[in-house]
């Protein structure tokens, strides 16, 4: 198994550190508002890793943090009237309920910044001890960059340059411009917990030091996230894990690309930001999620109507050929015409390659079509297989029935009446009164329902083409 690995830059052979299992952190949530498209791509993308990793026989141990003390939480809670658990608690909801809808599996374990203060100020301490950080007479600790020889390897930027293009605050406490906070005195009224340089609450870097630690030990497999993450967060992460501990913090590296909204970054001030559940309220979960799926993992997404209705259509290709035929429980397929199970794995150990497994499971539904009305036995073997592809990506588990169906609620007609017509449809059809019968059909067309006229009788379909 082959992953790109953003530390060297190269894709490098798996080799976990205990045999047969994986250890992955994944940083989470900042829970002051709601999750919009950028944190769909990241649980979605690490979703499929994991069940793939897993499908691969690896134990996996999967830990996604959550942020539930911060700056914007702050003003959020102050702005709102509520408390800060009320806030952070609505949103953690709200965030499972997203991510449900999405077919994402929960982590493994899910710690809580506030639930973990003990870990953090016990390795600030060790970095203060180390001569890593140091605590300025404002109450405040920051970590000494300069005193991080490895600084910058993740992003491959040095020091000075770092220094002649940020845009950095200026801070009389601080020893250097570059040094950055690990613990932020309260101010009067806010949030705090004690300490041993006074009350106070965690800076975000060191939260997600201590809590994969804890998690996962000092050193593990994978630590993920978004493509927005490598620098600063991740760089300050490897430089405060790395001197706390004299290891090695993260054996790989791995981050998703980002989402534009048609061909544009998504952004508040530019109007094109979406919450998951805004999305939700337009389309298909199963349909976002294809299209999150759709795209390797590493590539960025563009989130236009177009691309919707393509990841529908591709949806529906997979569906229509499961449609009508029985799934058992009974063995897969693991070789057979096209070889179809091995095609997949190599596609998805060449760094979880899902546009080239989802390439194989196309041809996986061409070979259904083919078959079905020869082979019944054969076509649910191969339907079978595809279901199971399909679960790997978190797709397909839907009847398809269900999936063909699924707009019905939105049309002009009930089912019950579009049955009655396919109905009278058919006994048009039966008088020869072909008239009728194309009538009837262009009527529930032109209402977005296309009729499917086989061997079997006629079943129909929501026309999603035209729509966004």
């Amino acid at each position: 198994m082959q992953i790109y690995n953003t530390l060297t830059r190269t894709r490098q052979t798996f080799t976990p550190i205990e045999p047969g299992k994986v250890r992955m952190y994944v940083c989470g949530m900042t829970v002051y508002d709601y999750c919009h498209l950028g944190h769909a791509r990241v649980m979605v993308a690490f979703d499929v890793i994991t069940r793939y990793l897993r499908q691969r026989g690896f134990d996996v141990t999967y830990v996604r943090n959550i942020t539930d003390i911060d700056d914007k939480i702050l003003r959020r809670a102050e702005e709102n009237g509520e408390t800060i658990s009320d806030l952070t608690e609505r949103m953690i909801a709200a965030m499972h309920e997203d991510e449900q809808r999405l077919f994402v599996l929960r982590p493994d374990h899910e710690p809580r910044a506030t639930g973990h203060i003990g870990e953090i100020t016990a390795m600030i301490t060790t970095l203060i001890d180390k001569g890593y950080a140091y605590a300025a007479d404002n109450g405040d600790v920051y970590y000494r960059v300069r005193k991080f020889e490895g600084y910058g390897k993740l992003n491959n930027r040095d020091l000075d340059d770092m220094r002649a293009g940020a845009r950095i605050d200026v801070d009389e406490h601080k020893e250097d411009p570059l040094d950055f906070v690990l613990w932020k005195a309260a101010k009067p009224g806010e949030a705090s917990w004690p300490s041993p340089w006074g009350d106070g609450r965690p800076g975000w870097h060191i939260e997600c030091s201590a809590m994969s630690t804890c998690c996962l030990g000092e050193t593990f497999d994978i630590h993920g996230g978004g493509p927005d993450l490598t620098f600063p967060h991740h760089e300050n992460e490897i430089a405060q894990s790395e001197a706390a501990t004299g290891k090695t913090y993260v054996n790989t590296w791995m981050h998703a690309g980002a989402v534009r909204v048609d061909s544009e970054k998504m952004s508040k001030s530019l109007g094109n930001f979406f919450t998951i559940r805004e999305v939700l309220e337009q389309h298909d979960p199963e349909v976002v999620r294809y299209l999150l799926v759709a795209s390797h993992y590493r590539s960025a997404i563009n989130y236009a109507p177009s691309s919707l209705n393509d990841a529908r259509k591709s949806l529906e290709r997979f569906y229509t050929a499961l449609e009508g035929v029985e799934v058992t429980d009974g063995d897969t397929l693991e070789v057979g015409p096209g070889d179809y199970a091995a095609r997949f794995t190599a596609a998805m150990d060449d760094d979880f390659n899902t546009p080239e497994a989802l390439s194989v499971m196309f041809d996986l539904a061409r070979e259904l079509n083919r078959v079905r009305q020869e082979d019944s036995s054969q076509a649910e073997v191969l339907a079978r297989e595809l279901k199971r592809l399909g679960a790997v990506l978190g797709l397909l588990q839907q009847a398809p029935d269900a999936f063909l169906k699924g707009a019905a609620g939105e049309l002009a007609f009930s089912e019950d009446e579009i049955e009655a017509r396919i109905a009278a449809r058919a006994e048009a059809k039966k008088a020869r009164d072909f008239t009728e019968a194309d009538r009837i059909r262009d009527e529930l067309a032109a209402n977005g329902i296309l009729l499917k006229d086989s061997r079997e009788g006629t079943s129909w379909v929501v026309d999603r083409s035209g729509g966004s």
